[in-house]
């Protein structure tokens, strides 16, 4: 896999393909990895998705640049990107725990109710023209519901991916 500039057609970085026993060992993990993030409680769960946010802001500069040159987009788009990822994480850390809190409902019972399960491994399999905002639309609430994720950005922003 190669991240080629669309604006010079400089290879910036090769990246090699994953074997099937790579892909294997990613989706053992992801699993290994959901038993316990499940049990984690939104408290600790808003603090680490609070701290990305964090990571977004420090690191904005940086990944804008990387984004422009995988896919040309215009520094500021990539900027704005960076930072609505930041917003959405911030979002979810502070909403997620009411948006997934047990809700009653009328169906003709004495007691109904609609109650949120993880579900497990979540695979992202994504587009390579907004490669910051389409893994964190999925993944912060994703994450924040006590799913973990597998992602597979688009070859031609395996930088951002990586990142």
């Amino acid at each position: 896999m190669q991240s080629i500039n669309p604006a010079t057609g400089e290879v910036i970085a090769v990246y090699p393909d994953h074997t099937p026993a790579e892909v294997d060992a990613a989706l053992e993990l992801a699993t290994g990895a959901f038993t316990d993030w499940r049990r984690t409680s939104f408290a600790d769960r808003s603090a680490h998705m609070s701290a990305l946010a964090e990571l977004l802001d420090e690191h904005t500069e940086d990944w804008a640049r990387l984004m422009t040159l995988e896919t040309g987009k215009p520094i500021a788009e990539a900027r704005a990107e960076i930072e609505k990822c930041a917003w959405v994480s911030r979002y979810y850390a502070a909403e997620a725990e009411s948006i997934l809190a047990d809700r009653a409902i009328e169906a003709g019972r004495t007691r109904s109710y609609v109650h949120h399960e993880p579900l497990g491994p979540v695979l992202a399999v994504m587009p390579w023209n907004f490669p910051f905002w389409q893994v964190f639309r999925f993944a912060a609430p994703a994450l924040m519901a006590g799913n973990v994720g597998v992602l597979s950005p688009a070859p031609t922003v395996s930088g951002c991916g990586i990142a």
